[in-house]
């Protein structure tokens, strides 16, 4: 494992106002980085996670494929911190919909979902990769299951962490040795999003063999271990309690 001091680093966690994102804000702090945490509407959430930490600020930026949006909030992070280590790539966004009701999933919810899980991600990695080879940093895609495994909360949304899995691995091979970049795929992660997902809480307590769905803490844990694991590209590890070995 590489260097857990994060003192002197500078991360950015997108979608960063509560959930994954400020579990992940939170351990990077708690690592001696300094944080930039970022959402696009939840500006008192994500001013109030940024207060919580010990060195911290808060950026408010959509992350969709507006390329223009990307490069300012790069430039933002630049002209506050003077440097990027982290990127991770956590904002995302999803609409629930049954995979046998096909007229739902329209093109605009397509296009809608892959504008920020997929071109958003590519915006923000493309604007940010010369200032994480400057430092020899790495990125932290958050993906899911849904991306590996027939399932997810629609068709769009999980063929899109299919193209972010897919991009990651891709992209590892062309950006070493500078830039390392890695994914994690959770399963069942109990955040806002999901609170009210109860009956698939139950199935996953029942089948998987941890017996439990993620809190965000659980998924932050391995997002820090591959932002400091200085031997590990390319790689999209399941955060899952053992969900996929048991369906």
């Amino acid at each position: 494992m590489g260097d857990r001091d994060l003192k002197g680093k500078v991360a950015l966690v997108t979608g960063s106002s509560s959930g994954i994102g400020a579990a992940t804000a939170r351990a990077l702090d708690a690592l001696g980085a300094t944080v930039v945490v970022n959402s696009s509407t939840s500006v008192a959430a994500g001013e109030a996670v940024a207060s919580s930490l010990s060195d911290a600020s808060y950026v408010q930026s959509s992350v969709t494929g507006d390329e223009t949006a990307a490069a300012d909030l790069i430039a933002t992070v630049l002209e506050r911190h003077g440097r990027l280590d982290v990127l991770v790539n956590n904002a995302g966004t999803t609409q629930v919909i049954p995979h046998a009701d096909i007229d739902a999933a329209d093109l605009e919810v397509w296009r809608r979902i892959f504008e920020v899980n997929v071109f958003g991600t590519w915006a923000l990695t493309s604007a940010a990769l010369p200032h994480l080879r400057a430092t020899s940093g790495s990125i932290v895609n958050v993906s899911s299951i849904a991306g590996l495994r027939p399932t997810g909360s629609s068709i769009p949304y999980a063929a899109s962490k299919a193209a972010l899995n897919h991009m990651t691995v891709l992209l590892a091979k062309v950006v070493g040795p500078e830039v390392r970049i890695n994914a994690v795929a959770p399963g069942l992660v109990d955040t806002p999003w999901t609170e009210d997902w109860n009956a698939i809480r139950e199935f996953v307590s029942a089948v998987a063999p941890l017996k439990r769905s993620a809190a965000p803490e659980d998924v932050a844990e391995v997002i820090v271990d591959l932002a400091v694991a200085s031997f590990v590209t390319g790689q999209v590890v399941t955060v899952d309690g053992g969900l996929t070995l048991a369906t």
